[in-house]
């Protein structure tokens, strides 16, 4: 392959992988062991998991577009997928695979190559990361063939979004609080839903109807995705609350209250204002400021390190 053509290869290799937003996901790793831990953990576990972590995410959002590589081929065949409203997860290219731009041969090796990284680094850090990974993955595959069957596999994304967070967790300790972890688990859980799936499946809902899909939006309607929606971002922000005043990372009042502002402002202000327009483009908007609220979270921890 001429070296020329590279870039343009790696960008579709990233968009498999939905690399924006994948890097933004990271966010929420760090902050959940920052805050268990309240210091920044050494720097060799803290190279190690950044690397594990970013493999990790890198290979899940591939497993995604393999499993689901028949479905989306059907829904560009039906004309879906078209125009991205500045929806983040077609900040590149959508699909690349049911597109055609890249092999299933180079997908598979995409995606297993990082997936040995990620699972070496986890075992690495400690072997239940590496149960974690795997657990993660086998519940990705599961999430994607639940697409015709029920629009409760929005619960199982849930989970495999809150599972970054608590190998996190256990990578800088090999016994956490068990409620600290049901915490974390909870208030991730709620913003994957809220701010994540459901808009998601929103921003898809012509294709799935089209396709006969099983999403929430497609079950409930609008009126009833949007209060779902809402509920869902109004426990993640409640539940952020209890993590970031109990946990030991100790945020002082001030820096506790900006997290929670932070919440009130990418999450509850954008499915707010979802809720009374019921307009797709909200819910892109509500996915694209919903996604950066892990990291809003990890630059107030961090903040309270300098203080």
């Amino acid at each position: 392959m001429p070296l020329a053509t590279w870039p343009s290869r790696l960008k579709l290799f990233l968009a498999l992988s939905r690399t924006p937003h994948g890097l933004l996901d990271l966010a929420a790793p760090g902050a959940a062991a920052l805050l268990w831990l309240g210091a920044l953990p050494p720097l060799s576990i803290t190279v190690l998991g950044l690397i594990t972590v970013f493999a990790g995410y890198t290979a899940v959002y591939a497993l995604n577009d393999l499993v689901d590589l028949k479905a989306d081929r059907e829904k560009i065949r039906a004309g879906g997928y078209q125009g991205g409203d500045g929806y983040l997860d077609a900040a590149l290219v959508r699909h690349p695979l049911a597109q055609g731009l890249l092999s299933v041969k180079e997908g598979l090796l995409w995606t297993g190559a990082w997936a040995m990284v990620a699972l070496v680094g986890a075992y690495l850090l400690n072997p239940v990361c590496a149960l974690i990974f795997l657990a993660g993955c086998v519940l990705e595959a599961v999430y994607c063939r639940m697409l015709a069957v029920s629009h409760l596999r929005t619960l199982v994304s849930g989970v495999v979004k809150t599972l970054g967070g608590v190998a996190a967790v256990f990578a800088v300790d090999p016994r956490p609080s068990p409620f600290f972890l049901l915490v974390l688990f909870l208030w991730l859980f709620f913003w994957e839903i809220g701010g994540q799936n459901i808009p998601a499946d929103w921003h898809d809902l012509e294709e799935d109807h089209k396709w006969q899909a099983r999403t929430v939006p497609v079950r409930y309607g609008l009126k009833g995705a949007s209060r779902l929606i809402l509920g869902s971002l109004a426990g993640s922000v409640a539940l952020s609350a209890v993590l970031l005043v109990g946990a030991p990372a100790r945020l002082s009042l001030t820096l506790a209250a900006l997290g929670l502002a932070a919440g009130v402002f990418l999450l509850v202000l954008p499915a707010l204002k979802l809720y009374d327009t019921q307009e797709r483009a909200q819910a892109s908007a509500l996915f694209n400021r919903a996604s950066y609220y892990p990291l809003a979270i990890l630059a107030v921890v961090l903040l309270s390190f300098l203080s």
